[in-house]
């Protein structure tokens, strides 16, 4: 399954061409009005796929586009994996933000946190 940093995630939303990822995110709509990647789009299925509700993402797809690489946020990163491998299962190119929202917010601060986690993520 694939995975993508969120420094890599900001080059190519940053580099304005023309195969700019679909950021899918899954968390819940209170969560995703107060904390969202611009331009991401929301398909709040996070509380299904946690209890294993496979359909209410599958049941959506067509708010996917299937033309385009998906980048899927959650708030960890660990649901979206989830996601993540239903839409490679059903054909897309999709990958997972690793660290999830609070990895994306780390690496905007510069956070110690994030720092260490990327570290990690190198080493992988």
């Amino acid at each position: 399954m694939s995975a993508i940093r969120p420094s890599e995630l900001a080059e190519r939303l940053e580099s304005g061409s023309t195969d700019r990822p679909f950021v899918l995110d899954i968390r819940p709509t209170p969560s995703y009005r107060s904390d969202a990647i611009d331009g991401s789009h929301s398909l709040p299925v996070y509380d299904e796929l946690r209890r294993g509700e496979e359909g209410a993402l599958l049941d959506r797809l067509e708010e996917v586009p299937a033309d385009r690489d998906v980048v899927v946020v959650c708030k960890m990163g660990i649901v979206a994996k989830k996601a993540t491998g239903l839409l490679v299962d059903e054909g897309y190119d999709a990958a997972t933000l690793l660290g999830g929202m609070s990895g994306w917010n780390g690496y905007h601060e510069g956070s110690l946190t994030y720092r260490l986690r990327s570290l990690i993520w190198r080493l992988r």
